[in-house]
C-alpha cells in the first residue's frame, strides 16, 4: 500500500510538473512584436504628405485672415492718429467698422479652425487605418502571435517592429507616388 502511494505521489508530480510549465513552452514559440505608433503617424511619409495637402488647401484662407488683421491694425493706427482731428461722427463710424471687422474676422477664423480641424481629423483617420492595415498585414506575413502598441514599458529592438513599420509605409507611399 505504501508503494502504491509513492507510485501515485510521483503521477501527481509529474502531472503537475507537465501543467505548471507547459504554458513557459507555449509562450517561448510565440512571437511578440512592439510598435510605436505615435512614431510612425509623426515619420511615416504620408503623415508629411497629408501634412502638407492640409497647408496648401488652408494656406488661401489662413492668407486672407491674416490680411483682414493687417487691414484693421491699418483702421486702428488711422484712428488713433487722426482722433484728434476727426469729427465724432466719423470717429465713431471708423470704431464701428473696426469693431465690425473684428467680429468678421473672428467669426472667419472660428470657421477656418473649424474646417482644419476636421480635415485634419479625416487625413488622421485615413492614415490610422493605413497604418493599422499595414501592422495587420506585416504581423500576418512575419507570423507574429501578438502585436503591442506604446502602452509597453519596454521592448528590446528584438521585438520593435516600428522601422519595419515605417519601411513598409515608405514602399506604399512610393507607389502611390508612381501610380499617379
Amino acid at each position: 500500500m505504501l508503494k502504491f502511494r509513492n507510485n501515485i505521489l510521483k503521477l501527481y508530480i509529474i502531472v503537475f510538473f507537465m501543467f505548471a510549465f507547459a504554458p513557459v513552452n507555449y509562450a517561448a514559440d510565440t512571437r511578440i512584436g512592439i510598435v510605436n505608433t505615435a512614431k510612425i503617424l509623426k515619420e511615416a511619409p504620408q503623415a508629411e504628405a497629408a501634412r502638407k495637402k492640409l497647408e496648401s488647401e488652408f494656406a488661401p484662407r489662413d492668407a486672407k485672415i491674416v490680411d483682414l488683421q493687417k487691414s484693421i491694425k491699418v483702421l486702428e493706427d488711422k484712428l488713433s492718429k487722426d482722433a484728434a482731428i476727426m469729427s465724432e461722427a466719423a470717429r465713431k463710424k471708423q470704431e464701428r467698422e473696426i469693431v465690425s471687422r473684428k467680429r468678421d474676422v473672428k467669426r472667419s477664423r472660428e470657421e477656418f479652425t473649424e474646417d482644419f480641424n476636421f480635415r485634419r481629423n479625416e487625413e488622421i483617420g485615413k492614415l490610422q487605418k493605413l497604418v493599422s492595415e499595414t501592422i495587420l498585414s506585416l504581423a500576418k506575413e512575419k507570423k507574429y502571435d501578438i502585436i503591442l502598441n506604446e502602452s509597453v514599458i519596454y521592448a528590446s529592438t528584438q521585438v520593435d517592429i516600428t522601422i519595419n513599420v515605417l519601411d513598409r509605409l515608405r514602399v506604399i507611399f512610393k507607389q502611390e507616388e508612381l501610380k499617379q
